[in-house]
């Protein structure tokens, strides 16, 4: 199968968990024999504007970013290709458009990818965006909190499949665990990691025994830090920055809780891994934030609202049995969500 994927920026422009999950599924594809090319801007360097990187071929349709040519040369260079499925990202919608005029001139079915759609301001912003995601054939969301706000632009329900981030389970099974805290957080520490939350619990769970691993960087690790300090808590909290995904999956297997209370996630893929990993799920309810998710219905998951509360799941997460497995998210596997792609695929084909 010939697939297009057409995102402006990827992870080799900047890192977003986005870009992370449509780069793993291009890889997939590509294991499995598939034939793909990445339609963006260009990211590296020289004058090609055809690049190879691990076996994914990349397409510059404009060099810079905020080039305003890139939808009037995408459908071209779609045509050029002649794939047989068109998937790409829904935002900015002038490229959605793009990809919807190229998949005309092709005849290829359009998936978009809507991980993160945007809160656009605006009316006649928000009527492009709504006519853009509607003009898709099919579209994915990564939680269904993601499928409430693509609904919102008028996309029928029977349109929208929600697919979750796929996990490596094959690194869950074999890493070994890393000395690291009995509690574990791990995201980029900026405002809306909301880490704030779970340093005053961890100061009222002072009285138990315990350690916590912070995982990750970002503008406001030394706030955070700061805060450890002013709380008394800064030795037995150890802020350890960036980690590889197989990295974060040995500590994760080391620890007995992971807690999340980021503000804001599409998408909770550290949070799934834990679980995988063994970790009871600790995750503060939040309105934008899809994690509370992977944790509902689940005897080796907690939800709260407040620090008062995530001091209470804390105490109750003591009491679980500690795992360095958990064999029930095994259908979150990348081989799993890779078929599943395949199979809206082909039924988008037929």
């Amino acid at each position: 199968m010939r697939v297009a994927f057409v995102s402006a920026s990827t992870k080799h422009h900047e890192a977003t968990d986005g870009a992370e999950r449509l780069h793993a599924l291009a890889a997939d594809l590509v294991a499995r024999g598939h034939e793909v090319v990445v339609f963006s801007t260009q990211w590296w360097d020289g004058e090609p504007d055809v690049f190879e990187r691990d076996d994914i071929e990349y397409r510059a349709v404009t060099r810079h970013a905020d080039d305003w040519t890139f939808p009037l040369g995408l459908p071209g260079d779609l045509r050029a290709f002649q794939p047989d499925v068109i998937h790409a990202t829904c935002h900015p919608a002038s490229h959605l458009l793009a990809a919807r005029v190229g998949s005309s001139l092709t005849g290829a079915p359009l998936l978009a990818e809507c991980y993160d759609p945007p809160a656009v301001q605006g009316s006649l912003a928000r009527s492009l965006t709504e006519f853009a995601v509607r003009s898709a054939d099919s579209v994915v969301t990564p939680s269904r909190t993601v499928r409430t706000r693509v609904r919102e632009f008028g996309v029928p329900i029977d349109r929208i499949d929600v697919v979750p981030t796929g996990i490596e389970m094959d690194v869950v099974r074999d890493v070994e665990p890393a000395d690291g805290g009995d509690i574990v957080f791990s995201r980029r520490l900026d405002e809306a990691a909301n880490l704030e939350t779970l340093l005053l619990s961890l100061a009222e769970f002072r009285k138990y025994d315990w350690t916590a691993t912070i995982i990750g960087d970002g503008p406001e690790r030394e706030n955070y830090e700061r805060q450890a300090r002013d709380l008394r808590i800064e030795d037995r909290v150890d802020f350890v920055g960036d980690r590889s995904v197989a990295e974060r999956i040995a500590l994760f297997k080391n620890a007995h809780v992971y807690v999340h209370t980021a503000e804001y996630t599409p998408f909770a893929v550290d949070l799934l891994r834990a679980l995988a990993a063994g970790c009871v799920g600790i995750v503060e309810y939040h309105a934008d934030s899809s994690a509370h998710e992977l944790v509902e219905q689940r005897s080796r998951g907690f939800t709260a609202t407040n620090d008062e509360e995530l001091t209470r799941r804390l105490v109750e997460a003591g009491d679980l049995e500690r795992l360095s497995i958990d064999e029930e998210f095994a259908e979150f596997d990348r081989r799993s969500v890779l078929e599943r792609y395949l199979q809206r695929y082909r039924d988008l084909q037929s």
